[in-house]
């Protein structure tokens, strides 16, 4: 069943006309059964072709110049350029920082095929998922790195150690305008790093470093396709650069383009059908399904198959087939880089980076989401048993008085508008990144670095197939099929009282809408860093001492602009409210310095002992009324000590000062979705209880609705959220020990490395999770809430819909959840990092083994003072995550085996995640017998654990000659399926297609062949 035909095979379960809207927009014509389809199939012929004439190349290739594109060392010397050292500004190639660092090696990103940055990133044991391209409804059109699991807010992503401009208004940069191609390695430092680089590096940096003094050609493409033959991915790279004027100066050009087809969850058996998380059963979840449901009497009622009458509901809409797992996208880069000694003194640097990416996310059709509408009587649509129902329930007399209505209430009204086809989002962002700098030698230890950038990116989201509201009333507003009372924009009567496809082409092309929101982010940098040596003052057979200090100043814009009909709160159907303008800004001014000091060296039990410290000073002004601003202070302190040359202990303290971003800052109030699968005033519970019902009441729950009041449709409520120019920065306490054994004679090529990090963020700017809503007003058992409690704030600032009492409604009058943005917030984790190393060669055969290791001991989280300090490691829920919502397990690893002999080289990469469990306190999930109409009916399943995971991809590496090689690799090498967790179990960003995709492998087994040219 796991079928990658673009949903040919479900066409009759989901609707030809649904069926045909997805293939028309992202898949080919329909063919018949077994057949690739005309456009995938041209595809990858054009795909293939592009590899095939790569490896053709091959045979112009001239072996003399094979040399010419060798890749640069860890560590560049001081000829080559600058020297980058992860979690300090000193460029001291001799002395080592005492912060611990991970590193992704060039041949590790080559080996698994990596087509994105984020992509390698999300799998590293100790980071939590972030937004990626296994993200489709939450997904903004640009990627996040999670360190730690702390948020994507509080950890950076450098390139060669500096600041890119941002994708969005939280300040995240998107790694995936990071040039692939030319990334040496990545470096990723889990701890504070506020005081090298910024307050915002409370979690961490991760440092994409790129090959030096490049010269030679190097060409690449990559072509992937899963088992099933869909999701294809492709990728080409060229890169170019030439050393000049005697080695004197260096330029390199490197292209790069990639491309991802959607794969669909109606193309898996996991998916196809949402199954409930609390009842285990697969069919459509969604009030707003087809035929139309209307409040009435404060009850949900749903049009009788015969359309005729209004009936209990009894078809709930799945909405599963529409979504993917995978999101298409289309992606140019280009990167530019040359540096030039103009003496012996000065040397001029450059860099530029360009991107332009193209992002799809794809979800069900749009449609009437409960808004508050009104029909006339003689509406020739409106059966007449129906609008008898509608006049009585508002006391409108039957009769004349009842036919000739000019407006009956609609108190709630949902209806899938599949007509329209899928909701699609197309994000465009355009991205550059200049800078350009000087290095003055001073002297032969001293050097002035003096730079300045200027970055912008620019996204434009274009959102189609999504009902507009006030077309819809226009439309209802009728007494003949062929013209409405008020004529304008060519109005076409509609009839909402009908089965699937009843909305007829010209009806559906009135009602429907396009909207355009454009985001701009920009960023402007200076920097000066004077660095050098004093000599060595403590011991005679020490390193000098180095040290560094300068100053920073940066400018951070933001704007966002909606066109019209996003700005207006329910107009686009599904939208999940406004997305209201707004601007905003702040810049920084900054001193910093470091010193690394060595004390003692080659002494008894003191092989080394150094000393590391930095402090950092931040002012920020930002440009709002009340001219807020403020000043933080960050410092660190560091310590090496080697007994002997084969063992080193390090530990590093660091307070970290995090000041609140653009969306923090600026963000207006608006009323936006959240994740709720059971509402304490749902059915039955309130019916009897004197407190529960006050309270309910005291929300704004109609009195008639007690009792029937409907639980959050789809596990989805209304909440209110927004930022604060008043919020101050939040304060890191970051702790790192650890120790680096490499035993050399005793066991040669091995090297371990362990570290333990704690990080606890006090008055942190979080927002409570919907759990901690519930709470603060039902407390932790509602059904004993007090009827005094409906007078407090906590329960009075929930506000339910006025027509059926739920938390599920229009924007417009059903405001939800208070979720707002405060600085009453901690977050807290601890773990240990456990990295090794074996390298040796046996004759002609040469075996390295790799291991990277994480056990967290500790993520928890606290909105605010009175919540439950959560624990969310090896936890599943709506609540966990202070991100996201995405899983952290308590212990992870990745193992690699790599055995080369001659020109091949095998490896096997072992991943593996621990298991993980709902989080406790909550009601539970089901647990038997799966019914409904899904492929898993009669399955058993426990949807309150998963277990553990073990993942296992195959790479083998083949040089065909001194110029080329093939690379080819299997990911899930035994087509492990994910768990199934059902839906409604996590949020919406974390909890798609009944699993965690961004977590565990949802595509199945897949196969790609890389091949690289150089010369």
């Amino acid at each position: 069943m796991r079928d990658g035909r673009c949903l040919r095979n479900h066409a009759s379960r989901i609707g030809d006309t649904i069926a045909a809207s997805l293939r028309s927009r992202w898949c080919a014509p329909a063919a018949p059964a077994r057949s690739r389809g005309t456009k995938m199939s041209l595809n990858i012929r054009k795909h293939l072709l592009a590899s095939t004439v790569l490896i053709g190349l091959t045979a112009l290739a001239p072996v003399a110049h094979a040399q010419d594109a060798t890749p640069a060392t860890e560590e560049e010397s001081p000829e080559s350029g600058d020297i980058i050292v992860t979690g300090s500004l000193i460029r001291n190639p001799n002395l080592e920082a005492s912060s611990p660092i991970n590193v992704v090696s060039e041949t590790e990103l080559q080996l698994r095929s990596i087509t994105s940055s984020e992509q390698v990133l999300r799998e590293l044991p100790g980071v939590v998922p972030g937004v990626g391209s296994q993200t489709n409804n939450g997904n903004g059109g640009f990627a996040t790195v999670n360190l730690r699991g702390l948020g994507a807010q509080r950890n950076l992503v450098l390139l060669d150690g500096d600041r890119l401009v941002t994708a969005n208004q939280l300040g995240t940069v998107d790694p995936n305008n990071i040039p692939v191609a030319l990334v040496q390695r990545a470096e990723v430092l889990t701890g504070g790093a506020s005081t090298t680089y910024g307050a915002d590096a409370v979690s961490g940096v991760v440092n994409f470093i790129t090959r030096k003094d490049f010269a030679g050609v190097l060409a690449q493409a990559t072509n992937q396709i899963t088992e099933q033959g869909d999701g294809n991915i492709f990728t080409a790279d060229l890169t170019i650069g030439a050393n000049f004027d005697d080695g004197r100066g260096n330029a390199v050009l490197s292209l790069g383009y990639q491309e991802a087809d959607p794969i669909y969850q109606g193309a898996r058996d996991i998916s196809i059908f949402e199954i409930n998380g609390l009842s285990g059963r697969g069919a459509g979840s969604s009030a707003t399904s087809v035929p139309t449901t209307v409040t009435i009497g404060g009850v949900r009622s749903q049009l009788n198959p015969a359309g005729t009458l209004l009936v209990p509901e009894y078809a709930g809409f799945n909405f599963n087939p529409f979504n993917i797992f995978q999101t298409p996208f289309k992606r140019f880069n280009i990167y530019a880089a040359a540096n030039y000694e103009v003496s012996d003194t000065i040397e001029l640097y450059t860099r530029a980076a360009f991107s332009k990416n193209e992002v799809a996310t794809i979800i069900a059709p749009s449609g009437i989401f409960g808004e508050a509408l009104t029909i006339p009587g003689n509406n020739p649509y409106l059966p007449a048993g129906v609008r008898d129902q509608l006049c009585t329930s508002a006391g409108i007399a039957l009769g004349t008085a009842c036919n000739t209505n000019a407006a009956i209430p609609l108190s709630a009204v949902f209806r899938r508008t599949v007509e329209l086809g899928p909701r699609i989002s197309d994000y465009t962002t355009t991205f550059f990144d200049y800078r350009a700098g000087a290095r003055i030698n001073i002297s032969d230890t001293t050097r002035l670095d003096v730079s300045a950038s200027y970055g912008e990116s620019d996204l434009v989201q274009i959102q189609s197939g999504y009902v507009l509201r006030s077309r819809v009333q226009q439309a209802l507003n009728a007494n003949n099929t062929t013209t409405c009372t008020n004529t304008a924009n060519g109005c076409v009567p509609l009839n909402l009282f009908g089965a699937q496809g009843s909305i007829l082409p010209e009806q559906a092309a009135f009602i429907a809408g396009e909207s355009t929101i454009t985001i701009k982010n920009q960023l402007s940098q200076v920097r000066a860093i004077l660095t050098g040596d004093v000599g060595s003052i403590f011991s005679s057979g020490a390193e000098s001492v180095s040290y560094a200090i300068g100053a920073e100043y940066r400018d951070y814009g933001y704007e966002r602009l909606p066109d019209v009909l996003a700005a207006i709160p329910g107009e686009l159907g599904g939208a999940g409210g406004a997305v209201p303008r707004f601007a905003g800004s702040y810049d920084v001014k900054e001193v910093f310095g470091e010193v690394i000091a060595p004390i003692i060296a080659d002494t008894p039990f003191f092989h080394s002992l150094t000393l590391e410290a930095g402090i950092r000073y931040s002012s920020y002004n930002v440009e709002a009324a009340s001219s807020p601003s403020f000043d933080s202070v960050t410092w660190k302190a560091g310590l090496s000590w080697e007994p002997v040359q084969d063992i080193k202990l390090r530990g590093n303290y660091q307070r970290a000062v995090r000041a609140p971003n653009i969306n923090e800052l600026f963000s207006p109030r608006n009323i936006l979705l959240t994740n709720l699968a059971i509402d304490p005033c749902q059915g039955t519970r309130p019916v009897g209880n004197a407190g529960l019902t006050a309270v309910c009441l005291a929300q704004g729950a109609p009195a008639a609705t007690i009792g029937r009041i409907p639980a959050p449709t789809a596990g989805q409520a209304q909440s209110q959220q927004g930022g604060d120019v008043n919020i101050q920065p939040e304060t890191a306490d970051t702790f790192t020990i650890g120790a680096v054994i490499s035993p050399g004679a005793l066991f040669e090529g091995f090297t371990l490395s362990i570290d333990y990090y704690n990080i606890i963020v006090n008055d942190a700017i979080t927002a409570p999770t919907p759990a901690d809503a519930i709470n603060a007003c039902f407390g932790a058992t509602p059904a004993t809430v007090s009827a005094a409690a409906a007078q407090t704030a906590a329960c009075t600032n929930i506000r339910r819909s006025p027509a059926d009492g739920s938390l599920s409604g229009s924007p417009t009058n059903t405001f939800g959840l208070p979720l707002l943005l405060s600085n009453t917030g901690r977050l807290a984790t601890d773990g240990i990092d456990l990295t090794a190393n074996y390298t040796r060669t046996f004759g002609d055969i040469g075996l390295n083994l790799t291991f990277i290791g994480n056990w967290t001991n500790n993520l928890r989280f606290r909105s605010l003072p009175t919540s439950v300090n959560r624990q969310c490691v090896g936890f599943f829920s709506v609540n966990c995550s202070p991100d996201n919502g995405q899983i952290a397990p308590e212990f992870s690893f990745q193992q690699r085996t790599t055995v080369s002999f001659g020109p091949a080289d095998v490896s096997l990469l072992w991943r593996y995640i621990h298991p993980v469990e709902y989080e406790p306190g909550l009601t539970p999930l089901f647990s038997g017998t799966i019914t409904g109409t899904t492929p898993l009916v009669g399955t058993t399943e426990n949807f309150n654990t998963i277990g553990a995971y073990h993942y296992f991809d195959l790479s083998t590496r083949f040089r065909m000659n001194e110029n080329f090689e093939l690379i080819g690799t299997v990911t899930n090498l035994f087509d492990r399926d994910p768990p199934l967790t059902g839906s409604n179990v996590g949020s919406t960003g974390a909890n798609s297609g009944n699993t965690f995709p961004a977590t565990y492998d949802v595509i199945g087994r897949r196969f790609s062949i890389t091949g690289r040219l150089t010369f």
